[in-house]
């Protein structure tokens, strides 16, 4: 029954908005769902700091979890200290002498007055559950979705303030997570070298609770816009070159 109903919550927001990756679920819990496998990816070698995970870094679980249902504790999480941050595993004094952090700060690429900007997850997760939504087993937290430019616009259409963010991306999850805003993130240079993520693509956070209200939107925008597309297509045939 859980399954059905968020089976077809992902195929209603995958047609309104014609995804082509399909919807993840994320789940904030204190300990794992029942059946729910852990991700066993093994450990690399360390660090020289000590760090490591089961991938690069969080945002890595979102590409993994495309077709496949699982639990991660922190640990697995280790080796991205950014990510180990928004997802409320740790806080900023507990991994200040990681790295990872230094080198961020060394480049510019983020100061400390920025830090306290940085969306997190309130209350210390012991597991965070990632899989397809529409096989979640679970009720999830947040829904995690791959826009392009054009879905980018018909979700800003559809949703009067968007929150639209840059760096870093995962904090996305946590804005989504605490605040209840859809929010998008533009994606930032660490995430999408690590995930391998085109330049085409951005991703959204959805509250699972707003997602029905944002699916009725989108589908709204997306009827007009459709009206609109077939004006503009007809009045463009204008400027056609004459038939010789």
């Amino acid at each position: 029954m859980l399954q059905s109903l968020w089976s077809k919550a992902a195929a209603d927001l995958t047609s309104a908005l014609g995804l082509t990756t399909p919807p993840i679920a994320i789940t904030f819990s204190n300990g794992a769902a029942a059946g729910v496998t852990p991700f066993d990816k093994p450990m690399p070698t360390p660090a020289s700091d000590g760090r490591t995970g089961r991938v690069p870094a969080g945002c890595v679980f979102w590409t993994e979890a495309i077709d496949q249902t699982f639990s991660t504790v922190a640990a697995d999480h280790g080796n991205c200290t950014v990510g180990m941050l928004t997802h409320g595993f740790a806080t900023l004094d507990e991994l200040g002498s990681q790295g990872d952090v230094a080198a961020l700060l060394e480049s510019g690429w983020v100061t400390m007055e920025m830090v306290p900007g940085i969306a997190v997850v309130a209350e210390r997760p012991e597991t965070v559950t990632y899989g397809p939504l529409a096989e979640t087993p679970v009720h999830p937290d947040v829904i995690l979705i791959r826009v392009d430019g054009q879905q980018l616009m018909v979700l800003v259409d559809a949703l009067p303030g968007l929150r639209i963010e840059g760096k870093p991306q995962c904090q996305i999850v946590a804005l989504a997570k605490e605040q209840g805003r859809v929010a998008v993130s533009a994606g930032c240079i660490l995430s999408r070298t690590r995930i391998g993520m085109p330049s085409t693509e951005m991703t959204c956070a959805i509250p699972s609770g707003l997602l029905d209200d944002v699916v009725a939107r989108v589908q709204a925008v997306a009827a007009k816009d459709a009206v609109v597309a077939s004006y503009a297509a007809d009045d463009a045939q204008r400027f056609a070159p004459s038939p010789a």
